[in-house]
């Protein structure tokens, strides 16, 4: 194969804005926080946890590190709150025969797993690409650019599916075509 179709998580094949949000408000209620929904899914869904976390509440460093370990062990809890984005889905599996299909996220290993298999959607992916894969968070484009040079394939025969700003930025930066995804 030639060509490449790289993919977001968050937000793009899955809307988890209520999954990230339980499993977030859930734990920072320990801390005597609680967190609106709106002002979650405008100020923090899709966004690095110590970015959002500290402007919601004043913590020492071990402690953003236990909400965030303790929302990846949460996360399977909210599963099915979940939203596919199933066009999405439907696109990927038709450009299998002429496309490696990678998935590039910010999210963890375990949580990206989780909700891959509890979709039983695992098994379409050529390369998959998480936070423990990847140093630098978007708008960095390391992600993209680290599965392009896994199938040794250039930008101009690369698509790649985002749908936030950041990611967005990251996926211009790499010259390949981006198609955006918009809010499910």
């Amino acid at each position: 194969m030639k060509n490449l179709a790289l993919v977001d998580l968050d937000g793009t094949l899955f809307n988890t804005t209520a999954i990230n949000y339980s499993a977030y408000n859930e734990i920072l209620k320990e801390f005597n926080c609680n967190i609106d929904y709106e002002y979650f899914e405008k100020n923090c869904n899709g966004k690095y946890y110590k970015d959002f976390i500290s402007k919601i509440i004043k913590l020492d460093e071990k402690d953003y590190e236990y909400i965030h370990n303790k929302k990846k062990r949460t996360y399977c809890n909210y599963l099915k709150l979940a939203k596919k984005n199933d066009h999405l889905f439907n696109m990927l599996k038709l450009l299998k025969n002429n496309y490696y299909i990678a998935l590039v996220t910010t999210a963890s290993k375990k949580n990206a797993y989780e909700i891959l298999n509890y979709f039983d959607e695992f098994e379409l992916f050529d390369l998959i690409l998480t936070q423990e894969d990847i140093k630098e968070k978007k708008p960095n484009p390391e992600g993209f650019l680290k599965a392009m040079e896994h199938f040794n394939i250039s930008s101009d025969k690369t698509i790649i599916f985002e749908d936030s700003s950041d990611g967005i930025e990251a996926a211009n930066k790499t010259g390949a075509t981006v198609f955006v995804a918009e809010k499910f």
